[in-house]
């Protein structure tokens, strides 16, 4: 068939080939359409990859970005280092899809993962991650709730989140704002203030010697280091594959 203007052979390609196995059905043809409207991609095949994973997106979660999936392999390396075989606990907070949690359960059998999200609707979603990908559901926990309050006293081991952190006058490309969900991108005027209560909160739920991993907005990092370390906590910066400051690590 022959594309619309603004849709990309690549993204028919792979949708042809990652939806409908390279047979050009009715149902593909709707949704080139769908592409036309500029509606995101990962939304119409259903799933991402993810280090290995494919992580659904059946509820609509934020879309696991590049960047996401860098930070959370070099974590596990990290992980994979500092604890070796020994048992540990991990929250993935504001999990959305689950993607950093499941990469956590995929590569790191002794650690026990916690998830956390605020919003129902993305439980589901997140089970059937774990559930499609045959990680080990006994080492799996999802909670419903804002941020550590249906954590109760728990403190973990590693606490990694990507939180929303882009500031309500940043203007957004149309497929963003139009498909992806609000309340997991914007986060105030200057884009902090999820962070701020992260932060506020952070040394009640984390564990004696335990680390913290959060993604940030590369224009704010320093007034984020800043927002950590007046709540008595270490940070390092984590730059990201294309060299922009994307993870305070908090200590």
């Amino acid at each position: 068939m022959t594309l619309p203007e603004n849709v990309s052979a690549k993204d028919a390609d792979w949708l042809l080939h990652d939806k409908y196995n390279g047979i050009q059905t009715n149902e593909y043809k709707k949704d080139i359409e769908r592409l036309v409207k500029d509606e995101p991609l990962s939304y119409i095949i259903g799933w991402v990859p993810f280090l290995g994973l494919r992580i659904h997106l059946e509820s609509r979660p934020l879309i696991p970005r590049n960047e996401t999936e860098w930070w959370t392999e070099e974590m596990i390396k990290i992980l994979q280092k500092r604890y070796g075989t020994r048992e540990f606990t991990f929250l993935d907070l504001c999990s959305g899809s689950g993607a950093i949690g499941c990469a956590v359960l995929s590569k790191m059998p002794n650690a026990v993962v916690s998830f956390g999200e605020i919003n129902p609707v993305h439980k589901k979603t997140i089970l059937t991650n774990i559930i499609e990908n045959k990680l080990d559901m006994s080492r799996a926990d999802v909670k419903i709730g804002n941020l550590f309050a249906p954590f109760g006293k728990t403190r973990f081991d590693v606490i990694a989140t990507n939180p929303p952190y882009i500031p309500v006058t940043r203007d957004l490309p149309f497929s963003v704002t139009e498909y992806e969900p609000q309340e997991a991108l914007y986060a105030g005027k200057d884009g902090l203030d999820i962070i701020r209560s992260i932060a506020t909160q952070l040394s009640d739920h984390i564990k004696p010697g335990g680390i913290s991993w959060i993604e940030i907005d590369a224009l704010h990092v320093d007034t984020a280091t800043t927002i950590f370390q007046k709540n008595a906590l270490r940070t390092k910066v984590l730059k990201d594959l294309y060299g922009r400051p994307r993870v305070i690590m908090a200590y």
